[in-house]
C-alpha cells in the first residue's frame, strides 16, 4: 500500500500574486485545500519539502497529510504547477478527502517476469504504452504499483488492462475500453509501434 506523507504547513493570509512572490522569495511555496463542501483553506508550505516529497515518485498517489494551525488534514494532491524554465513549484492543490473515499488516482505500472516471456527472449521489445493507470480505489488503500506480469507474452502480443490483475478492491477509471498498457514488438518494429501508440492514445 502506498505510504502516507506528512507536509507541515502554514496558512496564508494574503491572496493575490504579489503575497504569493514574496512567499516564494522566502523559498514558500503557496498551496490551496479545497473539497469536502468546506471552505478552500489558503495554505503555504516549504519548497524544499515538497520538492523532497515530489521526488518519491509517489507524491500523486499518496494520502497527504497536511499540518497547519494544529490541525491534521487528510489529502490527495491535485496538482502542482511548475515554472516554465527553472521547474520550481510555483503553487500546489490539495483535495480534502475522508478516510475511506473513493478517489481516483494515478498508479504507476511495474512489469515482472520479463525473463519468462518468450518474445522478450527472442529479442523483441517491450514498448510501453500506459507507464501508469487511473485507477478508483479507497484513499486507505492506494496500492503502490499495478503489477503487469509478462510470462508467456509473445513478439506481437499487446497487454490489454483486462489481463492485468489489479489490486484488492482497485478498478480501472476507464471501463468502456479495454485499454492497451504495453505491447511485445520486434526491434525494427518498434519506431511504427511508438507511431502508432501515440495516435492510438491521441484517440
Amino acid at each position: 500500500m502506498s505510504e502516507q506523507l506528512t507536509l507541515s504547513a502554514e496558512a496564508r493570509d494574503r491572496a493575490g500574486k504579489g503575497a504569493s512572490r514574496a512567499l516564494r522569495r522566502e523559498g514558500r511555496v503557496p498551496a490551496v485545500i479545497y473539497g469536502m463542501n468546506e471552505e478552500p483553506l489558503s495554505i503555504h508550505v516549504e519548497e524544499k519539502l515538497l520538492n523532497k516529497q515530489l521526488g518519491t515518485g509517489h507524491f500523486f498517489n499518496s494520502v497527504i497529510m497536511v499540518e497547519v494551525g494544529g490541525k491534521t488534514v487528510r489529502t490527495l494532491a491535485k496538482d502542482v504547477a511548475f515554472h516554465p524554465v527553472t521547474d520550481r513549484p510555483l503553487h500546489a492543490d490539495f483535495l480534502r478527502v475522508s478516510e475511506h473515499a473513493t478517489v481516483t488516482v494515478a498508479v504507476p505500472v511495474r512489469f515482472e517476469n520479463e525473463d519468462a516471456s518468450p518474445g522478450l527472449k527472442k529479442g523483441g521489445v517491450l514498448n510501453v504504452v500506459r507507464h501508469d493507470v487511473e485507477l478508483v480505489v479507497d484513499a486507505a488503500e492506494i496500492p503502490d504499483d499495478v503489477v503487469v506480469d509478462l510470462k508467456g507474452f509473445e513478439i506481437g502480443d499487446s497487454i490489454h488492462i483486462s489481463a492485468v490483475t489489479l489490486p484488492k478492491g482497485a478498478k480501472a477509471a476507464i471501463e468502456d475500453r479495454d485499454f492497451t498498457i504495453a505491447t511485445i514488438v520486434a526491434p525494427s518494429a518498434l519506431k511504427s509501434a511508438e507511431g502508432e501508440a501515440a495516435e492510438g492514445e491521441g484517440e
